[in-house]
């Protein structure tokens, strides 16, 4: 885990050009703490995904359409008309 100190917490605060007051220099530090953790944790996923991607696998498989009988699953639905599952409009049609 990152540790900032008050000295590098100061210098970004100077870089930045912000004034910060004295009783803002501890939250601050934790703040940027949070922020650089979060920033190691995101690298850290990115190198496991980054080896995973050159594996050179193929993980999408072949699409195939299985014919299967609609009634069984239509007749589970509150309402439904021929092979359709009907639902409230949630556009308009202006």
């Amino acid at each position: 885990m990152t540790k900032i100190s008050r000295e590098e917490t100061l210098h970004i605060a100077k870089i930045s050009r912000i004034s910060i007051h004295e009783d803002e220099i501890a939250p601050l530090m934790k703040q940027l703490d949070a922020v650089l953790s979060y920033a190691e944790r995101v690298k850290e996923v990115a190198s496991m995904v980054e080896e995973v991607s050159n594996k050179n696998m193929n993980v999408f498989r072949e699409d195939v359409v299985v014919k299967t009988d609609p009634a069984p699953i239509i007749s589970q639905a509150p309402e439904h008309e021929a092979h359709y599952f009907v639902v409230p409009a949630i556009l308009d049609n202006k």
